[in-house]
């Protein structure tokens, strides 16, 4: 059909048939009338169809600028965000100034992931011996590891950098318990109630993702204040109601996810950590050191290193060793 139309619009032009007598041009146009009839096509459908390709054209590069235009406006907006987040995190804030905002003020800010800090104080522990109670105790990690093997498989397995894949919510706050300064400078600290676990997964560099559940949970750490530690409690990732895709749980769900075959086979070794879910807890081990503290407001803060095992998928899979590094922030109060 376009190249009838194209045939039909290259007859109908004018320059085509030149100065010749009337009768030659009735003759010229009355052929090419023939001719448009032939493919179907009026003169009077070619001039519209030539007029319609014409306002397309327009149309087309009025499109093309207004691209140009959204595209413009696209790379202005990517240059504002890009300068919005070239900020980097927000600067820590004092406990009374977090205090001092509202929620809108906080909020989109990731203060709230953030442990308060010190302003002043002395480089040490400078608390007096007796027993306190420790408040507002916040731990927040500044870095994950993941014990794996290594890219190259002639090296030995050692803890590789991680990108997070959770939400800013990883940071443990409100944790309280007994706080105890003997006389010899050892400290004793033991983890009663707060918001102590946060679920985490970070990626490793070749694209496996590690969940697992940060926590302090029962903490019992003594020892002097620039390095002291214990060991804590590490629920399972899951509980013992999760069903797995096939329906199989802990306490609930199949017991297996196949008919059991001739022999009773059905829960054999290479299955049985499949079907039976495994619920129970392990154990981690944290060390923390004091920094600087300010016995005035009973504030003090330090670093902290975690070293604990990962989700093992209710008893399914091998836990890896996942290294957690950070600040810490408590109050004291006697």
């Amino acid at each position: 059909m376009a190249a009838s139309l194209q045939a039909a619009a290259t007859l109908m032009q004018p320059t085509k048939v030149g100065v010749v007598p009337a009768r030659s041009s009735s003759l010229q146009l009355r052929s090419s009338q023939s001719v448009s009839k032939a493919f179907g096509v009026d003169s009077a459908g070619a001039r519209i169809s030539c007029s319609l390709n014409n306002d397309l054209k327009d149309l087309a590069q009025k499109c093309v600028d207004a691209t140009k235009i959204a595209g413009f406006a696209l790379a202005t907006s990517a240059l504002v965000v890009s300068g919005a987040s070239a900020e980097g995190v927000p600067k820590r804030l004092t406990y009374d100034e977090i205090q001092s905002k509202t929620y809108m003020e906080v909020k989109g800010t990731g203060t709230a992931n953030q442990c308060p800090t010190i302003d002043g104080g002395v480089d040490s522990f400078a608390f007096k011996p007796g027993k306190y109670q420790a408040k507002k105790f916040c731990l927040e990690p500044t870095s994950f590891t993941v014990k794996a093997e290594n890219v190259n498989k002639n090296a030995p397995p050692d803890f590789q950098n991680t990108k997070l894949m959770t939400r800013l919510t990883y940071t443990l706050d409100e944790i309280e318990g007994p706080f105890e300064v003997s006389p010899d400078s050892t400290i004793k600290f033991v983890e009663k109630d707060g918001i102590d676990y946060a679920a985490v997964t970070v990626q490793l560099p070749g694209g496996e993702r590690v969940p697992f559940l940060f926590t302090i949970k029962q903490l019992v750490a003594s020892g002097k204040p620039e390095n002291f530690g214990g060991e804590f409690l590490v629920p399972s990732y899951r509980g013992s109601s999760f069903l797995d895709p096939k329906g199989r749980g802990g306490s609930t769900g199949y017991d297996n996810a196949i008919a059991l075959p001739a022999g009773g086979r059905g829960d054999e070794e290479d299955l049985a950590k499949e079907n039976i879910k495994n619920t129970s807890s392990s154990t981690g081990k944290i060390t923390l050191s004091v920094t600087k503290s300010k016995p005035e407001t009973g504030e003090v803060i330090g670093v902290f290193e975690s070293l604990q095992p990962s989700d093992t998928d209710l008893g399914a899979k091998v836990p890896k060793d996942v290294k957690i590094q950070g600040i810490w922030y408590a109050q004291l109060e006697q």
